[in-house]
C-alpha cells in the first residue's frame, strides 16, 4: 500500500503543539524565581508548584539560601519548613530579605529515615507553603514518594543533595547544580547555576547569576567606601567590627 508523504513546515505546526527542541511550558503553577535569567530557562517561567526540585552542590558548599530565598520570601503566609537543615538558619538575615521568620520551622531529623517521614508530613499539612530537605542517602524510590506528596497537595519542594547524586536517577522535575563561581571578576558576588533536568532541551551554558540582592550590593559597596578611604592602617569605630555579608557566615552547626 503506498501513501502520499508530505513534510509539515514548522510555520504549519500550531502553537500548542510542543516541539522536542523547545522549551517545554509547564501546566502546573510557577512560583517566579527572583532572577529573570534564570527563569527564561525554566519551563513555565518559575519553580514548579507540586513537584520536586532537586539542587545539587559541592561538598562543604552551601548556597541554597541565595538561590531559593527571593521566592520563598514571596511564597505566600504558610510555614517554610527546613528538615535536616546542616547549619543554624540565620534570622536576621533572613528576615532582612524578606522572610517571615514566623514562617520559618526548622525541623532538626538526623536519621535518614526520620527526614523522610518528617518532609513527607510537612507536605500533607495544609498550613506548610513549601518544604526544603538536605537528604543524604536516599534511594530514587523514597524521592518519588515526596514527589506523589508534593504533587497531590501542590506544595514547594526542594531536596538538597551533594553534586555526587547526579551520577544517580531521580525522579525530579527540575535539576539544577549551584555553587559560588570560581572565575571571572564578579565571581565572590556570583552563583553559577546548571540545569542538569527540565522538561525541554539540556541547558548546555552555565548561568551567572547575582549571589546578592541589589540593595545589599548597594549597602556592602557604600559600607565598604569609608574603610577604603581610612586606609589599611587606621579602623574605624563603625566598621572595625563589621561582620561579613550575613549568608557568608557559618552558622553554627546544629545539635540535637
Amino acid at each position: 500500500m503506498s501513501a502520499a508523504l508530505s513534510l509539515v513546515s514548522r510555520a504549519g505546526i500550531p502553537a500548542d503543539v510542543w516541539q522536542a527542541d523547545a522549551l517545554a511550558g509547564a501546566p502546573a503553577r510557577v512560583l517566579a524565581t527572583g532572577d529573570a535569567r534564570l527563569d527564561a530557562q525554566l519551563p513555565g517561567g518559575g519553580w514548579p508548584l507540586g513537584a520536586l526540585t532537586e539542587v545539587l552542590q559541592p561538598e562543604g558548599v552551601h548556597s541554597e539560601w541565595r538561590l531559593l530565598l527571593p521566592a520563598l520570601a514571596r511564597s505566600g503566609r504558610g510555614a517554610v519548613v527546613l528538615v535536616g537543615a546542616p547549619q543554624v538558619p540565620f534570622g536576621p538575615s533572613l528576615r532582612g530579605q524578606g522572610l517571615d521568620l514566623q514562617r520559618l520551622l526548622w525541623v532538626a531529623a538526623a536519621p535518614a529515615a526520620q527526614a523522610l517521614w518528617a518532609t513527607e508530613q510537612a507536605l500533607r499539612c495544609a498550613d506548610v507553603d513549601a518544604v526544603l530537605a538536605w537528604l543524604h542517602p536516599v534511594r530514587p524510590e523514597q524521592l518519588r514518594r515526596l514527589q506523589i506528596a508534593a504533587a497531590e497537595y501542590a506544595k514547594l519542594l526542594f531536596v538538597l543533595r551533594p553534586e555526587a547524586a547526579q551520577a544517580e536517577s531521580s525522579p525530579a522535575a527540575l535539576r539544577l547544580w549551584a555553587a559560588p563561581a570560581d572565575e571571572g571578576p564578579q565571581s565572590p558576588d556570583t552563583l553559577a547555576v546548571r540545569a542538569l533536568k527540565r522538561r525541554g532541551p539540556p541547558l548546555e551554558q552555565t548561568l551567572h547569576l547575582a549571589a546578592r540582592p541589589a540593595r545589599l550590593a548597594c549597602l556592602l559597596q557604600a559600607s565598604a567606601a569609608p574603610r577604603a578611604q581610612a586606609g589599611p592602617g587606621l579602623r574605624t569605630d563603625s566598621l572595625a567590627e563589621e561582620p561579613p555579608h550575613a549568608l557568608d557566615r557559618a552558622a553554627a552547626p546544629a545539635h540535637g
